[in-house]
């Protein structure tokens, strides 16, 4: 079967999604796992520290307006990544996805440059997060609060972070079982909801003071 923008959102509405083996491998691999990583919108832990930095504005936000460039920048090696699993049909794939509405960025930027974000793919009230990227201190971080944020204020349902690396649980993620999964997506992709492209300071102000310490 060709893998298509509309057998990927079908995929995602059955609680599977692709990943590619490396950079250099041509071929895709469904993944659905045992346990999966969620991010409870309800109680998204933001640390004080971090808050500070989200008040400041040391970045400018952005949402949606390089797409292209995250999913590249994903994609690029790293210290703690050799290798990655986004390979070109992906980057082709999900930006299909993105040019159709399914799919978003936040981005940090500085002083004009493009130093941290992520991008995922949205379905209903259902945002599945792919991958993030930081070439700033703490930029990745500050994209990832302000995609909570956003998803809030949307009426989004469910975050799904596929699994929990090291520096998610400090943000609230937990895993689940795959079935608990997939009872949260079915009610999720079938519930309307908006990805906010704007939001403002006192937006940020309520999102920060409701949130857990």
């Amino acid at each position: 079967m060709q893998l298509t923008p509309d057998v990927l959102l079908r995929a995602y509405a059955i609680g599977v999604f692709p990943m590619a083996e490396g950079r250099a491998h041509t071929d895709l691999h469904w993944i659905d796992p045992e346990q999966r990583g969620v991010l409870p919108l309800d109680d998204f832990h933001v640390s004080r520290k971090l808050r500070r930095k989200v008040r400041r504005g040391d970045f400018e936000v952005r949402c949606d307006s390089a797409f292209d460039k995250v999913i590249r920048a994903c994609a690029e090696p790293s210290e703690s990544r050799r290798d990655t699993w986004i390979n070109p049909a992906i980057e082709t794939l999900y930006g299909d996805l993105f040019r159709a509405g399914f799919a978003h960025t936040v981005e940090c930027w500085q002083d004009g440059e493009l130093v941290g974000g992520l991008y995922g793919v949205s379905l209903g009230a259902a945002f599945f997060g792919e991958s993030m990227f930081s070439r700033a201190t703490d930029a990745s971080k500050v994209a990832l609060v302000h995609l909570a944020l956003r998803l809030r204020m949307g009426g989004y349902q469910l975050l799904d972070t596929q699994f929990v690396t090291e520096h998610l649980p400090r943000f609230g993620a937990t895993e689940i079982p795959r079935e608990q999964y997939r009872t949260l997506l079915a009610k999720a992709i079938t519930t309307a909801a908006h990805f906010p492209p704007k939001v403002s300071q006192k937006d940020i102000e309520e999102f920060l003071n409701g949130g857990a310490a």
